[in-house]
């Protein structure tokens, strides 16, 4: 089908040595802070309401098994994976009066070491009861050697072990024996894992469940009596495995969840500003595309033993959202008639391994697996051996083929190449397959549509023969946005450009020469009169210039501590969304307030971009129609570096977006590789699509 193909090539190259560089000019956030708490405030209310609003129980077993299949995505394990030999190996053992420790390692998947200690009670006359035991964040090394976090979790598998329990204590891949990753996006920058629907919470419940596995195979044990504990970190990967394995009979996670309103909105009572998420690494979350609040994953649990453990001055699981989750899952429980296996045990201190929270666990475990309703703790936790004693391989000897400091690259689906269709029919499944993904897995944190634009004129200014006007619009509940449109004479075609924070600096540069007053609301950087001549130069040619500064851009910029932008961006992934994903959305919404300014709604429309910004217009321009054309400057390669949009890697990349929209309208790329081209220059001719769809501009 012939496409219209109207290009327009924006001349609005500002002199760098005129303006001043970018790290030297920071807008104001006073507007984008406010923006952005009002927003957080008002997401997490929706998706409060959202959960858990099943009335009968029939609703929710009807639903139940559909939520399970959703966390299985939501932590990188859809497709399961493949249940391969643990290889499981006894490395040695360590010798108690009462208990033995077996100090071993299996495989959860090829490569991926999984070390641990097998507390195993001696006298045993028939198969006993198993805890799992998963450990929080405790660094054990010396010298330089990692003794792995189970050896500072021992006094609890000490403990069952004396008291009549198999235990299995084992290493998270972060502080474990051989070292893996948890910070991704917390400390390294690699925002690619929202893209890969990555989250190392999905690694720490497969070794879980394969843990489970190896206390299954053990003639010692009672298959069917199975619980799980750990606490803080080990208490979040008690949920995770807990909710989607039914072989534990009893969990009691400590110290490791609360509710999305205290991990995104707002800490413990005394510090309201700073939601808990910025004291937790990423092991602790799932990737929300399903916008889950936490109460969702504790009522997987349901009708099985479940024991709520926290205490009352804990600054990274704040008391509030502990018992809000709690009131939340016990209405599931009661629709069970199972109230009396949801406990909730509070206990006075901060965020520690406290011996009256471990003897609410003990006691939980006494009843639920043993049957022992009575039960008298009177035998302290302690810890008996040095972690020298138990660590599984020998310092310089653990094994050269493992993968666990490269997890992240491996454990997820990455979809390949795309391939170049046959034949029409064949493009149109790909393309509406994976528009579906992109709406369903990446997009789905979107508003609903038909919320008003509500589009208000703010300003309208002559200068030299410029006329700049600008028009505030609504692109998402508490989300205003500006429109900024210039033009000299009669126009003639309209590009709407999307600025970055050098953009916006550029822009401002340029205008502030005419328009200061008009301007007078904004951070100024110097003027720049070179940029004002070339800009006018190119109005000159029946040329509409509007602009855009999606949130956090410009008008809406926030907090510029760059450890605060981190966990900005971080609170965005536990919303079910990504920041360049709601970008995108901006876009789409400018575009539309762009169509009811009078005399531009019908004039060709190009959509403009540079660098993580160009690729949200890409995908902007698949959203919205009667787009003639993209002008796209130094376009990503691939989601890998940007943008970063929820599982987007996991069905497509860039390649396919191009292609997607040479189909669409005219597409140019500057200062981009050809070969980020091929794929969509491929598919132009094996379906004949006009020619020169899509060009490559050096």
């Amino acid at each position: 089908m012939l496409q219209r193909f109207v290009m327009t090539i924006v001349m609005f190259a500002m002199v760098a040595s005129i303006a001043p560089a970018a790290d030297e000019f920071k807008p104001d956030t006073t507007r984008g802070d406010a923006m952005l708490a009002e927003y957080f405030d008002h997401e997490v209310s929706i998706l409060e309401r959202q959960c858990l609003d099943e009335a009968t129980l029939n609703t929710w077993k009807d639903q139940r098994e559909h939520y399970r299949k959703q966390l299985l995505e939501m932590l990188g394990l859809d497709p399961l994976p493949e249940r391969t030999d643990l290889h499981a190996t006894i490395t040695g053992k360590v010798e108690h009066d009462e208990f033995t420790v077996e100090k071993l390692h299996y495989q959860s998947r090829p490569g991926l070491y999984v070390t641990a200690n097998l507390y195993m009670p001696k006298g045993l006359d028939a198969p006993a009861p198993a805890i799992l035991y998963v450990c929080g964040h405790s660094k054990q090394v010396k010298d330089g050697v990692s003794y792995g976090n189970k050896t500072g979790y021992q006094h609890h598998g000490e403990w069952f072990a004396r008291h009549g329990y198999v235990c299995l204590t084992i290493d998270t891949l972060q502080l474990g024996e051989i070292q893996g990753i948890h910070h991704g996006t917390y400390r390294y920058d690699r925002w690619w894992w929202n893209a890969r629907g990555y989250t190392p919470a999905g690694v720490e419940a497969w070794n879980a469940m394969r843990g489970i596995d190896y206390l299954q195979s053990r003639v010692e044990v009672d298959g069917e009596r199975i619980g799980i504990a750990g606490r803080s970190g080990g208490g979040a990967y008690s949920w995770w495995t807990a909710a989607i394995d039914p072989r534990v009979k009893a969990a009691a996670p400590t110290a490791g969840i609360t509710d999305l309103r205290n991990h995104v909105v707002a800490g413990y009572p005394w510090s309201r500003a700073d939601g808990v998420v910025e004291g937790h690494c990423d092991c602790m979350f799932d990737v929300n595309t399903y916008r889950w609040d936490y109460p969702m994953v504790a009522a997987l649990v349901a009708p099985r033993a479940l024991l709520i453990e926290n205490t009352d001055k804990d600054t990274i699981f704040p008391l509030d959202g502990v018992i809000r989750t709690y009131e939340k899952v016990r209405s599931v429980y009661e629709l069970y008639g199972a109230r009396n296996k949801l406990g909730l045990h509070l206990t006075e201190g901060p965020h520690s391994d406290t011996q009256r929270l471990r003897v609410g666990e003990f006691e939980w475990f006494e009843r639920h697996l043993k049957g022992n309703k009575n039960a008298v703790i009177d035998t302290p936790a302690e810890k008996l051996f040095d972690s020298e004693q138990l660590r599984v391989f020998e310092p310089g000897a653990e094994p050269a083929d493992a993968i666990n400091a490269t997890a992240d690259e491996t454990f997820t689906v990455k979809t390949g190449p795309p391939t170049v269709p046959a034949d029409a029919p064949q493009w149109a499944a790909m393309r509406d397959g994976w528009i579906k993904a992109l709406r369903e897995k990446s997009f789905a944190g979107w508003p609903a549509e038909g919320e008003s634009l509500d589009v208000k004129p703010v300003f309208d200014a002559v200068h030299d023969g410029v006329r700049f006007r600008a028009y505030d619009f609504t692109s998402q509940d508490t989300v205003r946005l500006r429109l900024y449109v210039a033009q000299q004479g009669d126009a003639e075609t309209v590009t709407l450009r999307a600025v970055d924070d050098d953009g916006w600096r550029e822009f401002l540069a340029a205008m502030r020469v005419g328009f200061s007053e008009q301007l007078k609301d904004e951070t100024l950087p110097a003027a720049d009169q070179a940029g004002w001549q070339q800009f006018k130069q190119s109005l000159a040619k029946g040329q509409v210039m509007v602009w855009v500064a999606p949130r956090g851009v410009g008008p809406t910029a926030w907090n510029w501590d760059k450890k605060k932008r981190t966990h900005i961006r971080r609170r965005f992934m536990l919303l079910g969304q990504t920041l360049d994903g709601q970008r995108v959305f901006d876009i789409c919404r400018a575009v539309a307030a762009l169509r009811t300014i009078e005399a531009l709604g019908q004039l060709p429309l190009t959509l403009n971009g540079r660098g993580t910004m160009a690729g949200n217009v890409l995908y902007a321009s698949l959203f919205v129609d009667d787009v003639a054309g993209l002008d796209l400057h130094t376009l990503p390669a691939s989601h890998r570096t940007g943008p970063i949009y929820l599982n987007v890697l996991r069905f497509m990349d860039m390649p396919a977006a191009v292609a997607m929209a040479t189909e669409r309208c005219g597409v140019q790329l500057h200062d981009t590789a050809a070969d980020d081209a091929t794929y969509a220059q491929q598919v132009a001719k094996k379906l004949n699509w006009p020619a020169q769809t899509v060009l490559i501009e050096p």
